[in-house]
């Protein structure tokens, strides 16, 4: 079995397992940390909480602690044989500003827990850049999920619980589709899931990571870009050939971008006639009550019918 497979028959982590809050992003505040890190102890989970956490940068507050703060504190806890997983504690801006001081050779030899498993990263948002590295240097499964000090974790407990369904029990028959999700193509496919926050995926257009176009599934969402600026992001991922060898396409929230009425008529014109299956609002992103979707797992997508499917398979077939 392959890291991508890790979780499909083993839950990613257990009671009494060591999670790593880090920042790689933006800054958080003490109330909120004591929040999410109280949540996750609920959860039967040891935390521990990286020096960066409650810093800002010296010149852009914006930024929890100096790049190198930050870095050394995901770098760390990955290479930590005592921590389990790493959990990013909020979004914003910065992840992107990491990747290119990480050696992923040292990461990629060193990231194990002591049985010798793969670790899981958690977040979303700008936490893509994240995401997609990993995918590619890495090649281990993540999780793109609300964060632990984020507002929206503490306010719904939907989010809550199914981050901690994710966490603790194994992901191979799990369901994805969240309770607004629509058919905006027909089809069926199996392929690996990838992506995340539009924004991010084009910011990294030219760099590295982006070289490695995947097939398979992806997904995609946004927050607070207007329907013009969302154009223009897919228009560069278009060009820059991230869709073409895609099989299917989830599409997620849209939150403060704009009429969703506008919203599905780009996607239409973008996603509907390219002979792949497309799903509309599956929930998954900067939704008030968003759903957790794996990454760097296979699936399958089967919009053949009058009700959708999308679950978690553990190999394409």
């Amino acid at each position: 079995m392959t890291d991508r497979h890790a979780y499909i028959d083993r839950a990613p982590l257990a009671a009494g397992d060591t999670v790593a809050f880090v920042s790689p992003a933006g800054p958080g505040d003490e109330a909120s940390l004591k929040k999410g890190v109280g949540y996750y102890r609920e959860w039967g989970l040891e935390v521990q909480v990286g020096d960066a956490v409650l810093k800002r940068h010296s010149r852009a507050r914006y930024l929890a602690g100096e790049d190198d703060d930050r870095r050394n504190d995901l770098v760390n806890a990955w290479m930590d044989p005592d921590v389990d997983a790493v959990v990013c504690t909020r979004g914003g801006y910065g992840a992107l500003r990491l990747l290119d001081g990480i050696d992923w050779n040292r990461m990629r030899e060193g990231g194990r827990r002591r049985d010798g498993s793969p670790k899981l990263l958690t977040g979303s948002s700008d936490i893509t850049a994240l995401h997609e590295a990993f995918r590619v240097h890495l090649d281990v499964p993540t999780l793109f999920c609300p964060m632990a000090t984020n507002g929206v974790f503490a306010e719904s407990e939907i989010i809550r619980l199914d981050v901690r369904r994710w966490l603790l029990e194994p992901w191979g028959g799990r369901e994805l589709i969240g309770p607004d999700t629509e058919i905006l193509a027909p089809g069926k496919t199996h392929g690996r899931f990838t992506g995340g926050n539009v924004s991010l995926l084009t910011s990294a257009i030219g760099a590295p990571e982006a070289a490695e176009k995947p097939d398979g599934i992806l997904f995609l969402e946004d927050v607070g870009e207007s329907p013009y600026r969302l154009d223009n992001f897919l228009t560069q991922m278009d060009r820059a050939g991230r869709f073409d060898d895609v099989t299917g396409i989830v599409l997620g929230s849209w939150n403060s971008s704009g009429r969703m009425d506008d919203l599905r008529l780009l996607m239409d014109e973008f996603f509907a006639d390219r002979g792949v299956p497309v799903l509309w609002e599956q929930g998954f992103g900067h939704d008030p009550h968003a759903l957790s979707v794996p990454l760097n797992v296979d699936g399958l997508l089967d919009a053949s019918g009058s009700a959708p499917v999308l679950t978690v398979t553990g190999a394409a077939s």
